[in-house]
């Protein structure tokens, strides 16, 4: 982790974003004291059909009827 104040900051802040993308802890400071933490924000991607294959089973029994529910039934 490392400390640097606004002015510092300021031309490198692309080469500080990717410092932060690449895990680096990076805190900028104000003149007053105020402090905020450079993180990365996650992505969110398209999930791509058929990516969770092998993931999970499911039971051969899975569609039967449950006993709980065999009085509504007909």
């Amino acid at each position: 982790m490392y400390q640097l104040n606004v002015e510092e900051a300021g031309p490198r802040l692309e080469e500080l974003i990717g410092e932060a993308s690449s895990g680096e802890n990076i805190v900028i400071t104000t003149r007053n004291g105020t402090a905020v933490r450079l993180v990365p924000v996650g992505t969110t991607g398209v999930p791509r059909f058929g990516s969770a294959r092998g993931l999970f089973e499911m039971a051969e029994d899975f569609d039967a009827p449950l006993e709980d529910f065999a009085q509504y039934e007909r």
